[in-house]
């Protein structure tokens, strides 16, 4: 299991990033590289607290990074009315498709018997990420016997041909004092076009115990033949999990490998959530949520000494 000692680097984006439509939040950071560095994709929430995906430029150099000036339109809004994503679209990951990228993202519905619904989405960009128009106006991972309640927050590689995705799936509803709670945890399915995917329901990041009931946003990077995924996972509060697994499949979780070091800072006390892992050259660099799930922006970490 290979250890890491993330040192804290301060908020690398504050919320909600100065766009005409972000009201709050910088949540579900996800990065993809671009002509000139990195292009990083956000959820910012609007006033009636549906998020719409914010693109914003990273500029890299000698290890270190900064934010700049946000596309003032959505990446990507809203879908129509009563599609599955008509309340809100977060992105999950990238991936470049030749020419094209693709964002793989959560798309929201609000509930009645339950307060909310989710499904994965997909959708490609063909001007370098500026706009992404939705490959289908319905989820490529839907509700079915495999997963019954929800899927979302994807993480896929392309491996030989093969598309394998790492993906959120809910196992049920629980009445806690009277009202619904989620349980999910991360799950796996392949494909052969990043389209239409197979799933079996095989399990990848299960429940640590009866108090844990949402393990949230896979990020898998595969290294020296290894694969690595960071998460988050919650009880009280949402903070940073681990696994490492040899084919991507069966996996040892050990959450005490990833720590952030450094003095805590105040938008950060609550939690850590949200985590995505990217290397930049030579360096890995960690970006993740603190307080009100992205309520308080992105922050920024990176490996200490030779670890990572």
């Amino acid at each position: 299991m290979k250890r890491q000692r993330w040192r804290r680097r301060g908020l690398l984006l504050p919320a909600p990033p100065p766009t005409p439509f972000a009201h709050s939040h910088a949540a579900l950071p996800a990065v993809i590289p671009a002509a000139d560095g990195w292009d990083l994709y956000v959820a910012a929430r609007d006033e009636a607290g549906r998020a719409q995906i914010a693109r914003v430029p990273l500029e890299s150099s000698g290890g270190e990074l900064r934010s700049g000036d946000p596309q003032r339109e959505p990446a990507l809004g809203l879908g129509d009315l009563g599609a599955f994503d008509d309340s809100g679209v977060t992105p999950a990951c990238l991936v470049s498709d030749g020419e094209r990228r693709l964002l793989f993202y959560s798309g929201w519905s609000r509930g009645v018997s339950v307060p909310f619904y989710f499904y994965v989405g997909l959708a490609a960009s063909d001007d370098a990420g500026r706009t992404f128009e939705r490959v289908s106006r319905g989820p490529i991972l839907e509700r079915d016997e495999v997963d019954p309640f929800l899927t979302a927050s994807p993480s896929v590689l392309v491996e030989e041909g093969v598309w394998r995705m790492w993906y959120v799936s809910a196992t049920e509803w629980r009445l806690v004092d009277g009202a619904p709670r989620h349980r999910y945890h991360v799950r796996y399915a392949e494909s052969a076009d990043g389209v239409r995917w197979r799933r079996d329901g095989h399990v990848c990041i299960d429940y640590s115990g009866d108090d844990e009931y949402a393990i949230g946003r896979p990020c898998v990077l595969r290294e020296d033949g290894r694969y690595r995924m960071w998460f988050c996972a919650r009880g009280n509060a949402y903070r940073l999990g681990y696994a490492e697994s040899d084919d991507g499949l069966h996996w040892e979780r050990d959450d005490a490998a990833t720590a952030l070091m450094g003095d805590e800072q105040a938008w950060e006390r609550e939690m850590s959530a949200y985590p995505q892992v990217f290397r930049d050259g030579e360096r890995l660099h960690l970006l993740y949520n603190g307080n009100g799930y992205g309520r308080s922006g992105v922050g920024w970490a990176t490996p200490e000494g030779d670890e990572g």
